[in-house]
């Protein structure tokens, strides 16, 4: 059996397609299900993955794997975020605006998959916005700990008391710690208790071992623009991230700058080298370097980089791969985000494989990046993939969550 799976999700048509990489068979498929996108995968281990779905108003678990049926949690939506504990059992979920424009859900839901007699879940009122969230660990026993914006904040909520007093959505406080108010990107270090967060300051940092999160120095990001999106590799303990320069033109995407900016949580050491002009919407993480999707109105492409020791300098270009134009890409002139396709982007966690899709084309290309020149290879599936869809790579021989943040 493949040890690895692909897992592709059509948002805008309801549906979820689970592939072979290697020869992009489909081995299940889920209809009448809508990823909260802005949510993502959390792949959980053993070859399970968590996601939500925004149609069903539930946590869905599936085993990526083989058609064992799938386990549906009740949680509040639309969904946000999403995030796990290091174990995997304690899952948080915070709701966003969905098609509001102003923000008006203030649930938070948590969920205990090992609970006596199944599955569990509880939801609390905290504070309505748009809010990330990590699970972490206290003395006092695991705690969900949400970043606010506009107000910014950081509020910690014991889950053992969400779990005991959540029924009717009881609003509560939890204790906070003072944040800026742009937030939008989070990760989770459990070997040091360390929530990150990207904001237009740098990268914040939060020791959250304790029921009150403690503020610590933030990184700052030594290059033009900031990061909306983190990737944290706990195995290479660094945490990447594009910093995306001009947004605040944003008619102009096609001028905008973005820098790869790596940071390694042991030494210290920032390295950051530059990707060029136009829309990077996020990355992924190969077993050795790092692959970002460029979006470009003289062409799109594939870009990856290898990822060594940061003492030896930036990531190094290893190659470059023109991506097949998408007939409703961003126009110069609009903003991107304005009816218009973007590509998702995957990668496999034990080698150089690459998928990247086609937005509105139904097709999803797979290269494998270990050498420049490397053909891509075109899987055409049954979903145009409007918007770009969403990719998440599953492998079956991790045991536990790596990077607990759902992307």
């Amino acid at each position: 059996m493949n040890s690895e799976v692909l897992v592709v999700a059509d948002q805008k048509a309801g549906n979820v397609q689970f592939l072979n990489p290697v020869t992009g068979a489909v081995q299940r498929r889920l209809d009448s299900v809508v990823l909260a996108e802005h949510a993502g995968f959390l792949p959980l281990g053993g070859g399970r993955c968590a996601f939500i779905d925004d149609a069903g108003g539930a946590l869905v678990i599936a085993d990526a794997f083989t058609n064992t049926p799938l386990r549906t949690i009740p949680v509040a939506i639309p969904g946000e975020h999403l995030a796990c504990d290091p174990s995997g059992r304690f899952i948080a979920v915070t709701t966003g605006l969905g098609v509001s424009w102003e923000p008006w859900s203030d649930l938070l839901t948590v969920v205990d998959l090992e609970s006596d007699g199944g599955p569990t879940s509880r939801r609390i009122r905290t504070r309505a916005g748009e809010p990330g969230v990590v699970v972490g660990e206290t003395p006092e026993g695991p705690a969900a700990v949400v970043r606010h914006r506009e107000p910014g904040g950081i509020e910690s909520f014991s889950v053992e008391r969400i779990l005991a007093e959540g029924v009717h959505c009881p609003p509560m406080e939890g204790l906070r710690a003072e944040a800026s108010p742009d937030g939008h990107g989070d990760a989770f270090d459990p070997v040091t208790g360390t929530m990150f967060v990207a904001t237009g300051q740098g990268l914040e940092r939060f020791d959250i071992r304790k029921p009150q999160p403690e503020a610590l120095q933030a990184i700052a990001w030594d290059a033009p623009g900031r990061a909306y999106f983190l990737r944290f590799c706990p195995g290479r303990r660094v945490l990447a991230a594009v910093l995306r320069h001009g947004d605040g033109e944003p008619r102009d995407w096609a001028q905008w700058g973005n820098t790869l900016w790596v940071h390694n949580l042991d030494t210290g050491l920032t390295q950051t080298t530059p990707l060029g002009q136009g829309l990077v919407f996020r990355f992924a993480l190969t077993a050795n370097g790092i692959a970002t999707a460029r979006v470009h109105p003289e062409g799109d492409e594939l870009s990856v980089h290898h990822l060594g020791p940061l003492e030896a300098g930036p990531p190094a270009l290893r190659g470059t791969w023109d991506l097949p134009r998408m007939d409703g890409a961003p126009r110069p002139g609009n903003e991107p985000w304005d009816n218009a396709e973007r590509r998702a982007i995957a990668a496999s966690p034990s080698s150089e494989l690459v998928a990247v899709t086609r937005g509105g084309h139904g097709e999803l290309h797979v290269v494998d990046t270990s050498a420049a020149g490397s053909p891509l290879r075109t899987i055409t599936l049954g979903s145009p993939l409007h918007d770009g869809g969403h990719l998440a790579w599953v492998s079956a021989v991790d045991a536990a969550p790596g990077d607990t943040v759902g992307r």
